[in-house]
């Protein structure tokens, strides 16, 4: 990187990288191509890698930046596993290397793509973090190296070869379902990072040796799913559901059989608060537990919404005080209307009509201070009104 370059960085990093390629014909010495990716991967980093943004790194184009893991998701991983030799065999932009690597005598960091490797080098060296860097294919290694380590991370490729996302477990690359018994000749503790847009219980079918799953969002947002496999481990998975916000830790844990062989009460009339399960519960499918583990109600078998007289402050999801229960008539939408000022959030659960098309119908607008459910209880379609409780 010339100093012109250096120059152009420093004096316009807090400005949209799309605005400065209209600028380039005026700075002919810069290398606009890498300074734009520069300025705005340090955008992305303010608020994903807080504390990478604080050193002078080096950041790659923006695929690897989208895929890689916030520092929030990556910290987390970090508590669940600790040993003499971490391998990670899907190296990238090398966020969860990194932050794993501290809880690791040594690591070593393993990627196919040639830039790649040199930016972590850098960055590495620059963090501070001792960490072995290996140019090469996941698989070749495994076969040509024989590695024996405390840990493996790997976090398959989740896009095909024209760069279209895949959802598939048997698309991802490289195929864990192949790949398994190569990797505990290496390793007895496996850790995979997934797509958040995996079903649970079909990756469970499909895969053995599971110990742990984390299902991991941040702020309400499912970012993650997270495997621990473990050699010879027959007992079930146990599921970690946490959702990280900005007050802490949402978490909830449960094993499937508990789900399954749990009963639950459906509520004959509304309570006085209402709760809605965090995504991560949501997707594990812990419903019947939200009921019996916290003395809840649940409005229907398939809305996932549930009631209570008393508050359960507890509860790992978002929580209401209801102001009042809402039909359909022309009286009761008035009324609604006069009370919410023709504004409030909307959500539809186990409802026959969508957000949008129940919004336009309703003639109400976005936002304000009131939440208002659309749902059934007892075969009848109602509109539930409330507010936020923080109590």
């Amino acid at each position: 990187m010339n100093q012109a370059t250096n120059d152009f960085i420093e004096r316009f990093k807090d400005e949209k990288s799309f605005s400065l390629a209209l600028k380039a014909k005026s700075f002919p010495d810069v290398d606009m191509r890498f300074a734009l990716r520069q300025i705005e991967g340090m955008r992305i980093a303010k608020e994903k890698l807080p504390t990478w943004f604080a050193y002078p790194l080096l950041y790659p184009e923006h695929l690897p930046l989208e895929q890689c893991s916030s520092e929030m998701t990556a910290r987390y991983k970090a508590e669940l596993v600790s040993g003499t030799v971490l391998l990670d065999l899907t190296g990238g932009f090398g966020v969860d290397c990194f932050f794993l690597s501290e809880k690791f005598h040594h690591t070593i960091y393993v990627e196919r793509n040639s830039d790649l490797c040199e930016l972590s080098r850098e960055n590495f060296k620059t963090l501070g973090a001792s960490v072995e860097v290996v140019c090469d294919n996941a698989i070749h290694f495994l076969q040509t190296r024989k590695p024996k380590v405390d840990v493996i991370f790997i976090d398959p490729a989740r896009r095909n070869s024209n760069g279209g996302k895949v959802v598939s477990l048997k698309d991802c690359e490289p195929d864990l379902s192949e790949i398994m018994p190569l990797l505990f000749d290496a390793s007895a503790t496996i850790m995979v990072k997934l797509s958040p847009m995996l079903d649970v219980i079909s990756v469970l079918r499909m895969m053995r040796a599971v110990k742990e799953v984390h299902i991991i969002a941040v702020d309400n947002e499912c970012k993650e799913l997270l495997l621990i496999f473990q050699k010879g481990c027959e007992s079930e998975p146990v599921l970690h559901c946490v959702n990280i916000t900005k007050r802490g830790r949402e978490s909830f844990v449960f094993r499937p059989s508990e789900e399954q062989n749990t009963d639950y009460e459906v509520a004959q009339k509304l309570g006085n608060y209402l709760y809605e399960p965090n995504v991560t519960i949501l997707k594990a499918g812990a419903f019947k537990l939200m009921s019996h583990c916290f003395h809840l109600y649940k409005l229907h078998a398939n809305s996932h919404l549930y009631t209570s007289d008393i508050f359960v402050t507890e509860f790992p999801g978002r929580k209401f005080e209801i102001v009042r229960q809402f039909g359909f008539s022309k009286q009761h939408l008035a009324e609604l209307h006069q009370i919410v000022s023709g504004k409030c959030n909307l959500t539809v659960r186990n409802f026959p009509v969508s957000v949008a098309d129940l919004r336009k119908k309703l003639h109400l607008k976005e936002g304000g201070e009131f939440y208002l459910f659309a749902t059934i209880i007892n075969k009848e379609k109602v509109l539930i009104l409330c507010r936020k409780s923080g109590a």
